[in-house]
């Protein structure tokens, strides 16, 4: 059912497809599973537009944010994150940017023992323990040969391991999200998710080691991705070959204009075209260049690793100009 057009091409090439979608789905239903009051129409507003929406808290805007910075560093980089400390603790780090009380706790395992409202469920609580719990919980994500088992293994997993102290379903649901996007199938959203049916599935873990209701809201949850994400790529243009060729390049190409407060002139265009092309392909690649930086606006910069600061930097130099 997940399987997509982009299974033979470079790991996180469909979600690089969908990104758009992706990032305001993803971000919206994740959110609104802890609570989140943000519209889907106000988280897109947020991430395409950086149009904070009236009357929500601080801490709802920060935490789409969040999401957003996190799936965007889980695709641009699906060719190197991986069922690893380093990748899970940045991938944590991201997620929990300026929502933790202890800000020394981002991207750090657990060091004091933690409580669950609503069960009587206790997490492990002696520091290296933990450390060798969420190590040996790697090995075993990464030995499972299965994408979709590994997904649901790292939904099940940490949460019950609590390795952080805090934001750890929310790591859960995006470390679900790495095989999916490293192997080219659709990715879970979690769209349409009952907050109460994930709890309930959650606490079943927790209390009773019984994962059914969890897997069922897992495979319901991946159905309605697939129906949402599946039904868009079929009216999705074949991808250019030459992109795919100079994606690295237009990617360095676009930040040198933009971070070197450059016009997009022709002349600029030609000469950055010279240094990132072969010269049977620059005409080719000056036209991809060219449309990149009139296509390009506060939504898209991510595709290009741009920071919204160089970017409103480099519209405010062409003003001036």
């Amino acid at each position: 059912m997940g399987r997509t057009s982009a299974d033979e091409r470079p790991a996180g090439t469909y979600a690089r497809d969908i990104l758009g979608r992706l990032l305001v789905d993803l971000s919206w239903a994740s959110s609104k599973l802890e609570g989140n009051t943000y519209t889907r129409l106000d988280t897109q507003n947020l991430i395409e537009f950086g149009q904070i929406a009236q009357g929500k808290d601080v801490i709802e805007t920060q935490m789409i944010l969040n999401h957003k910075a996190a799936i965007e560093m889980l695709i641009e980089g699906a060719d190197e994150v991986d069922f690893d400390a380093f990748t899970f603790q940045n991938l944590h780090a991201v997620l929990s940017q300026d929502l933790m009380r202890d800000p020394e706790a981002c991207g750090r395992l657990r060091r004091r023992p933690v409580d669950i409202s609503g069960t009587v469920f206790h997490p492990l609580a002696m520091p290296q323990v933990i450390h060798d719990c969420f190590a040996q919980l790697l090995d075993k994500a990464r030995a499972i040969p299965d994408p979709f088992e590994q997904s649901f293994f790292l939904m099940v997993q940490l949460p019950y391991l609590q390795p952080f102290e805090d934001v750890n379903k929310r790591v859960s649901r995006l470390g679900a999200n790495i095989p999916l996007i490293k192997h080219n199938l659709c990715p879970l959203s979690f769209i349409d998710v009952p907050e109460r049916a994930y709890i309930e599935g959650i606490l079943g873990i927790n209390e009773f080691n019984q994962m059914a209701l969890l897997r069922d809201v897992f495979i319901w949850a991946y159905e309605r991705s697939c129906q949402r994400y599946l039904a868009i790529t079929q009216t999705m243009v074949e991808p250019d070959p030459l992109k795919i060729k100079y994606r690295e390049a237009l990617i360095q190409a676009v930040q040198t204009v933009v971070k070197g407060l450059q016009p997009p002139s022709q002349t600029v265009i030609a000469d950055i075209a010279q240094h990132h092309a072969a010269e049977t392909d620059r005409a080719a690649f000056r036209s991809m260049l060219t449309v990149a930086l009139q296509q390009l606006h506060e939504g898209s910069i991510a595709r290009y690793r741009l920071r919204r600061s160089e970017y409103r930097a480099w519209q405010c130099a062409q003003k001036q100009v």
